[in-house]
């Protein structure tokens, strides 16, 4: 693909537990053998955190196959990530990879951030002395009553944040109190980058369900309560997004004696597989996303052979 013309981006979309990150370790390689090197630039928010490695199913140095991977470690689980500020940093290891002629390989289980990353994308601006009326509200009666405060006034808007996210819910009231309404769904579909192949991965729910249940019990196997002590001597209790992650929060209500420990690992599974279906629901949307069957033997491959012969 050295002849001048831009390369292509291959965005892998799918639900937790779907295979994208090895998928795209797979690419990457199969593109490499094929003389085209490629690099994984990461679009999930909770990857970002360092320590938090066993409950995001974070790839290890061993399954990263030394493909070089962006946007992992770059944060304390005390700071706050922001979609905007992603927005920035992935959209900037996705030029910096097309400037040394390397493919990036955008990879994420959330539609916003890989919208964010991928589309035209802009954020309203901000008050602190609204954000900070809504921060007390939320402080008052909590995430699901703000939430149903929100879904009152914008149901479209309420219907692609989680009940339990209190920060994205007052983010949304912000808005909507600063401009007078707030847009019922994400913007059009349409990309601000040049030649994204879009690739989703499907698999059926039975399947989706085993393999949850599958990595939760692996999880706790490779000591993921011990990771949540960890964390919690590094802050993870006093940060406002890595705390609210699924695995962790529920550690730590076993950890504070308001779940025993066999009813905090079912409650991850439970929370996993409900984000999972809201996952798949939010990618059903977007109608640039081949969908291919996660268990198609030789994927990578065949993904390999068509970016390898594609530029724009």
């Amino acid at each position: 693909m050295d002849n001048g013309q831009v390369l292509p981006i291959l965005a892998l979309n799918g639900p937790t537990a779907s295979g994208k990150s090895t998928l795209a370790v797979d690419v990457a390689v199969a593109l490499a053998w094929r003389g085209q090197p490629a690099e994984i630039v990461n679009a999930d928010s909770m990857l970002v955190y360092r320590g938090m490695d066993i409950g995001t199913a974070k790839p290890s140095a061993a399954e990263r196959r030394g493909v070089r991977h962006h946007l992992l470690d770059i944060l304390d689980v005390t700071q706050t990530a922001t979609v905007a500020q992603f927005q920035a940093l992935a959209r900037a290891a996705i030029a910096d990879c097309r400037a040394r002629g390397v493919l990036p390989i955008v990879v994420g289980g959330s539609a916003l951030y890989m919208r964010a990353v991928l589309d035209h994308f802009e954020f309203p601006g901000t008050d602190a002395d609204v954000r900070a009326r809504w921060e007390a509200e939320l402080h008052r009666v909590g995430p699901e009553a703000l939430h149903a405060v929100l879904a009152g006034r914008a149901p479209g808007t309420a219907a692609e944040i989680q009940p339990n996210n209190g920060r994205r819910t007052v983010r949304a009231l912000e808005v909507l109190d600063l401009t007078g309404g707030h847009a019922p769904n994400l913007p059009e579909w349409t990309f601000a980058l040049d030649g994204v192949t879009s690739i989703g991965l499907d698999l059926d729910r039975a399947t989706m369900d085993a393999r949850i249940v599958e990595r939760v019990d692996a999880m706790w196997a490779a000591g993921l309560v011990d990771e949540v002590r960890r964390l919690e001597t590094r802050g993870l209790r006093e940060g406002v997004t890595a705390v609210k992650a699924i695995g962790y929060r529920q550690v730590l209500q076993f950890l504070d004696g308001e779940l025993t420990e066999d009813e905090a690992r079912a409650a991850v599974v439970k929370a996993t597989k409900r984000f999972a279906r809201r996952q798949l629901s939010w990618f059903r949307r977007d109608h640039r996303i081949d969908w291919r069957d996660a268990a198609t033997p030789g994927l990578a491959h065949a993904i390999a052979d068509e970016l390898a012969g594609r530029a724009v």
